[in-house]
């Protein structure tokens, strides 16, 4: 656990940039689909600014799956706690392309940030969960009313949250909403500060194993199913970003069927990266696996369903159109 918290604490002050990874050469999947994409570019000169989250561990599954080094380009990683920070700096112009959940796009499109869902992958549902402490009275979702429960604004979390409240019939101003990134909100919940926790792999698991936590809502009944990969308009507006955020996706997408059909491996890799036991991260793994998708309409009428019920709980400013930020032109990178 606190392993877990001092990365986490130290991405809450900042993102931290790793050494950049280029590949030794280019490798012959990455170079075929920047051919099919009729790129003319020369991949090797391009640098990507690529955000990550321990959640997301896109560079630990690449790294795992042996597939990060045949990136043909040069990569600049940068550690985030959660979605919304890394789309605000996504925003900014130090990030061109990064995994999140299924409510951080809505955020930041009803706040005008310039982004745009680039990929999607499909999970079982059962990732985000409300957890409360071992010796917590509450046993009910109705039974959270009034209580205060820790969550990230705009977070995957902070759907699951919102869904899980709605049909117990409870809103947002029934209960005390503690606006917290993972690391405070896992010093919050331990420490017994909060009642609840919204929040996602691996830190449902560590909290259950570590600190005998009781999961009281998770599951496909709350949620959506969808988490995606999301640049910059200013990178996919860019060729030579575009052709790289392409290769990427594609060798993204092959790590991330790897970790789906090899959990135990995975689980193993993952630990080390989040300083977390590997037991701990075989069921991690098994429940955080997903599977690439093309974006499709279905995604976008799904994640517009998001923008309506946020907007209906007063919680985003506009009711924005979600596919202006939405595109299908990186679909044909999709493996698995």
């Amino acid at each position: 656990m606190l392993a877990l918290a001092a990365v986490a604490a130290v991405a809450a002050a900042g993102c931290s940039s790793s050494s950049s990874s280029a590949a030794g050469g280019s490798a012959a999947t990455p170079a075929a689909s920047a051919s099919a994409a009729g790129s003319a570019v020369k991949l090797s000169s391009v640098t990507l600014n690529i955000g990550d989250q321990k959640g997301t561990g896109a560079e630990a599954v690449l790294k795992a799956a042996g597939l990060l080094g045949t990136l043909p380009f040069k990569v600049n990683w940068s550690d985030f706690t959660s979605g919304p920070p890394m789309l605000e700096a996504m925003a900014s112009g130090s990030v061109d392309v990064g995994g999140v959940g299924d409510a951080p796009p809505v955020f930041a499109a009803s706040g005008g940030e310039a982004v745009e869902i680039v990929g999607a992958r499909e999970t079982s549902g059962d990732q985000d969960a409300i957890v409360v402490p071992k010796n917590s009275p509450i046993t009910s979702i109705k039974q959270l009313a009034g209580k205060k429960i820790a969550y990230g604004s705009g977070s995957s979390a902070n759907y699951n949250l919102l869904t899980v409240l709605t049909k117990a019939g409870l809103t947002a101003k029934d209960v005390s909403l503690v606006n917290l990134q993972p690391a405070p909100a896992l010093a919050a919940f331990t420490s017994g500060s909060v009642d609840a926790w919204d929040i996602w792999p691996p830190y449902v698991q560590e909290v259950v194993a570590q600190d005998g936590a009781r999961v009281l809502a998770t599951g496909p009944a709350y949620g959506s199913p969808y988490s995606f990969e999301v640049a910059s308009k200013t990178a996919v507006a860019d060729p030579d970003k575009a052709a790289a955020i392409r290769v990427y996706l594609a060798t993204l997408d092959k790590a991330y069927v790897w970790a789906a059909t090899h959990p135990d491996a995975w689980a193993l890799a993952w630990g080390k990266a989040a300083g977390l036991p590997t037991s701990v991260m075989e069921v991690a793994a098994k429940v955080d696996a997903t599977t690439p998708v093309p974006v499709t309409s279905a995604i976008v009428s799904s994640e517009q369903n998001l923008v309506n019920q946020f907007f209906a709980a007063g919680l985003i400013p506009t009711k924005v159109d979600i596919s202006n930020y939405v595109t299908s032109q990186f679909n044909s990178a999709v493996s698995g």
